[in-house]
C-alpha cells in the first residue's frame, strides 16, 4: 500500500546546504553517466540494419484503406506513434492523449526533415472519432 503523502513529506530528510550539495553532485555524476549510456544506446539503435518489408500492410484511415508505403506521403522517412487505445475502451491513454493535443506544432519541423508522422491505434475508427472530438 502506498505511503500517505503527508507521511512521505514529514519523513523526508532535511539537511544542510553542504550536505545537499554533496548529494546533488553525487547524483549529477550518476545522471551524466546515464546520459552517456543512453546516447550510446541510441547510437547503436540508429546503426541497426534496416529490414526489408515484404509483407503488405494495410491500415484503415479516415480516407479509406492505405498501405504502409502510402503512409510515407512522399517523404523518405516515417515516424509511427502508437496511440494506446484499447479497442473495447471509450477513451484512449491519458499520456497519449496529452501528446495528441500537441501534434499541431510538429508539421513544419517534420516537413523540413522529410518526415511524415502517422498515429496508429488498435481501436476502430468508430471509437477514435468520438474520442477525438471530445
Amino acid at each position: 500500500m502506498p505511503a500517505d503523502r503527508n507521511d512521505v513529506i514529514s519523513n523526508h530528510a532535511v539537511v544542510s546546504h553542504e550536505q545537499w550539495l554533496a548529494a546533488r553532485k553525487a547524483l549529477l555524476a550518476r545522471e551524466k553517466e546515464f546520459t552517456r549510456q543512453r546516447e550510446d544506446l541510441a547510437r547503436q539503435r540508429r546503426e541497426l540494419p534496416w529490414e526489408k518489408v515484404e509483407k503488405r500492410y494495410e491500415f484503415d484511415g479516415p480516407d479509406g484503406t492505405e498501405s504502409l508505403a502510402d503512409l510515407f506521403g512522399g517523404k523518405s522517412q516515417l515516424v509511427v506513434y502508437h496511440f494506446m487505445f484499447n479497442p473495447e475502451a471509450t477513451a484512449g491513454c491519458p499520456h497519449c492523449s496529452f501528446w495528441a493535443d500537441h501534434y499541431d506544432g510538429m508539421p513544419q519541423h517534420l516537413t523540413q526533415r522529410d518526415v511524415s508522422l502517422v498515429v496508429v491505434s488498435r481501436a476502430p475508427l468508430s471509437r477514435i472519432g468520438p474520442f477525438k472530438q471530445r
